[in-house]
């Protein structure tokens, strides 16, 4: 098995910069996922692992090689596409062994190791199936099957389920990490989906697209807890998370220990005075979890919680709990009730926020001001 390292990695086509200083250990026996929006570099990065794009500088390393001039097939990697990429003409067994056909193996050694392949992701009485009489689901499972039967150092998924339906997704994303925990292969998942990346990864690195004024698409690495309880930067804290964070302009008070915006005044944590002694009178942007927002009845153990009143605009009944969109003043604001909690359109509501739970962040450089989790 191996650890993968990107040291300084840049990836540019002609004058359109796609990675720059892309500084990142993959531990091996990981699975780490890339997850961020589209044009963030999450799939150009995969596939500098993988050999399809030649790196324009720094350097890639697997193991303690440095693979920047190393053939795809030299590697010892294992992709899994989007596409399930199947020969339709041949039959399950065909499929999963022909990588191993190529490379010359003995007849006797492939049926062992499609066999095996087969026994592990449930294929077993599928073999002799060609592709068109399979489901979705069994089709990407022949496309890991055939990765599988190489036994290499790396496993690569490049947005492999999203051709899949909802519930598929669900069962595909539990085989996966059941497979990667059994195999304890090195594992990189690129997807753009948060829900997939907090499910999947041990870690994960959240990606953004390159612009004039950042450094590196990296925006933070960390577990997927860590991700959303203590967000670096304004741009994790907004993309992980469903729904998203509430994100309001907020001035710091003289006195340095509260914020207020609209009427409404948070005081401020012992944590969070310090930090933000250095803005009074000045704009910050306050971060709070839909969860931290929601009706008094359900939060009676909150400390000193935050009053605020609003109109309903949008309910959400999705089952455990209800999702509502309040606007208060100009602002529209997410929040969480109880299951059994239904309120109608338009109905004027009296809502509670969990001061202790708020994120600051600088307006300007987007850092978040809370101390972080590593730091």
């Amino acid at each position: 098995m191996a650890g993968i390292r990107f040291d300084k990695v840049a990836k540019r086509f002609g004058d359109v910069s796609v990675l720059e200083d892309l500084d990142l250990d993959i531990r091996d026996e990981e699975l780490m996922v890339f997850v961020g929006p589209s044009g963030c570099g999450k799939s150009t990065a995969l596939r500098l692992i993988a050999g399809l794009e030649e790196i324009t500088n720094g350097k890639l390393f697997i193991g303690d090689n440095v693979v920047n001039n190393v053939h795809p097939k030299d590697r010892d990697v294992a992709m899994v596409f989007q596409s399930y990429a199947l020969y339709p003409h041949m039959s399950v067994r065909e499929n999963i062994a022909f990588g191993l056909r190529i490379r010359k193996m003995p007849d006797e050694e492939i049926n062992r190791h499609v066999d095996d392949a087969a026994d592990i992701l449930g294929l077993t009485e599928l073999l002799d199936r060609k592709p068109k009489a399979l489901s979705g689901g069994q089709r990407q499972r022949v496309a890991l099957g055939r990765a599988i039967v190489r036994h290499p150092s790396v496993f690569l998924f490049d947005e492999p389920l999203s051709n899949l339906d909802a519930e598929l997704r669900v069962q595909m994303r539990a085989e996966i990490s059941k497979l990667q925990h059994r195999l304890k292969t090195t594992t990189v998942y690129v997807t753009h989906d948060q829900v997939e990346a907090m499910t999947l990864g041990h870690r994960i690195a959240v990606l953004a697209p390159m612009g004039a004024e950042k450094k590196t698409n990296l925006k933070q690495v960390g577990t997927p807890l860590e991700l959303y309880d203590s967000p670096r930067n304004l741009f994790v804290a907004k993309f992980i998370g469903t729904p998203p964070m509430n994100i309001l302009p907020v001035t710091v008070d003289s006195y340095g220990d509260s914020v207020h915006h609209a009427g409404l005044r948070v005081p401020l944590s012992e944590g969070l005075k310090g930090e933000a002694a250095a803005y009074r009178d000045r704009p910050l942007l306050m971060g709070v979890r839909p969860e931290h927002i929601g009706g008094r009845e359900d939060h009676r153990d909150w400390h000193d919680p935050v009053s605020l009143k609003g109109t309903i605009e949008i309910v959400e009944t999705v089952g455990h709990e209800v999702i509502i969109h309040v606007r208060c003043a100009e602002d529209l604001i997410v929040a969480k009730l109880g299951a059994h909690r239904i309120p109608a359109f338009g109905e004027e509501i009296e809502l509670v926020m969990n001061g202790d739970a708020i994120h600051l962040f600088d307006p300007d450089t987007e850092r978040n001001l809370r101390r972080h989790t590593g730091d």
